[in-house]
């Protein structure tokens, strides 16, 4: 999600994507095809580093979501593009928030915009609208899945409506797992670790601490996560036996927003948050009133250009490679496994479901990574 300041600058504060230390022109980005690929990489020799601080771990995280009231260390590197100038915000650990955060990111009705329905016997999405400014339109998109043992599993979930307690029910109700995908997508954590409190909270490296720095936000609130991903024991690490069974999954450290993706073996279905987009997200505006939808304008048209992964994909490749993926041999790596998992649906949080095509649009997608790895 991106913001815009008063001289016209753009931030890909994703309320996902963070960190950046790499900055380079979209002309310099259709010089170069990445460095000769290799296991070993080596920034383009284009790239132009500069930094001004940085976090304990080295990296950063990109917000979609407002940061006007957030005190951190930046670093803004501008980018030209399309006679607008953009800029990429560094932050992460030291972030703090206010409740108008979580307040910008949640529908005013959510009950009456949010589609309900099973893109699977077994897994449910819920999925709602939600743009950046009223020009840029992401969506968003919470999922739940019913494993085997009967147990439900919710991912970044979203506002838990009257309708989506309903389907909960339908499917059983024993929410026994809360998953935060990723750096960003936990807003509504709390919510349902309230209506369900015997579930587990799981989540990325540095979640727990940003949060605990965030309790003047009334949505979030201080619950323990029962695992917790990170860098050095994520071959390791093991959620239950009950959900180990009906899942695979894959810590991509080197994403810029610490993505988990998950494979829910049975249906062959991937459910991630920001490693791929599908822009753009018309299932979810499917129950805004027209009139209602906000216009795209040019900057919007260009995002949601670059994150179509269907058709020509150059610039989708340029921005995993040179943005999205702050450590390339560990995402190259994680791409990889990713690779080998047998599925054919992949469900993102914004933008449509990529319905019988999941893999070979994920396998064109990261083609560079994928041979990089090699």
């Amino acid at each position: 999600m991106l913001r815009t300041s008063a001289s016209r600058a753009l931030y890909l504060n994703t309320s996902h994507l963070p960190a950046l230390h790499k900055s380079l022109s979209l002309e310099t980005l259709q010089q170069h095809q990445p460095p000769t690929i290799q296991r070993t990489l080596q920034p383009a020799p284009s790239l132009a580093y500069s930094s001004t601080s940085s976090s304990a771990r080295g990296s950063s995280v990109f917000h979609f979501q407002p940061s006007t009231s957030i005190k951190r260390p930046r670093v803004i590197h501008p980018i030209s593009t399309c006679s607008q100038t953009r800029t990429f915000t560094q932050s992460r650990h030291t972030a703090t928030a206010t409740a108008a955060m979580s307040s910008k990111l949640i529908p005013s009705k959510p009950e009456d915009v949010m589609v309900i329905r099973n893109v699977t016997p077994n897994i449910a999405t819920f999925s709602v609208p939600f743009s950046r400014y009223g020009k840029i339109k992401i969506g968003g998109r919470g999922t739940l899945v019913k494993l085997t043992s009967g147990s439900l599993a919710v991912f970044s979930p979203v506002a838990l409506t009257e309708a989506a307690k309903a389907k909960v029910t339908e499917m059983g109700g024993d929410v026994r797992y809360i998953v935060a995908l990723d750096y960003e997508h936990h807003i509504f954590v709390s919510e349902w670790a309230k209506a369900y409190p015997s579930a587990k909270l799981i989540g990325p490296e540095g979640l727990p601490e940003k949060r605990a720095k965030q309790q003047d936000d009334p949505k979030i609130g201080g619950e323990e996560f029962a695992v917790v991903f990170k860098k050095d024991n994520k071959r390791e690490i093991r959620i239950d036996p009950e959900f180990d069974a009906d899942f695979d999954y894959e810590y991509v450290d080197g994403h810029a927003n610490l993505e988990i993706v998950f494979l829910y073996k049975p249906e062959r279905v991937v459910i991630q948050a920001d490693l791929l987009f599908n822009l753009p997200p018309t299932e979810q505006y499917s129950k805004v009133p027209e009139a209602e939808v906000p216009q795209d304008g040019a900057i919007g048209k260009v995002f949601a250009c670059v994150q179509n992964p269907r058709g020509d994909v150059k610039w989708l490749r340029r921005f995993n490679w040179y943005v999205a993926s702050k450590d390339k041999n560990s995402f190259n790596e994680s791409m990889e496994r990713i690779a080998q998992w047998d599925f054919v649906t992949m469900i993102p949080c914004h933008g449509d479901v990529m319905e019988g095509d999941g893999k070979e649009i994920f396998q064109n997608v990261f083609e560079w990574h994928l041979k990089a790895h090699k």
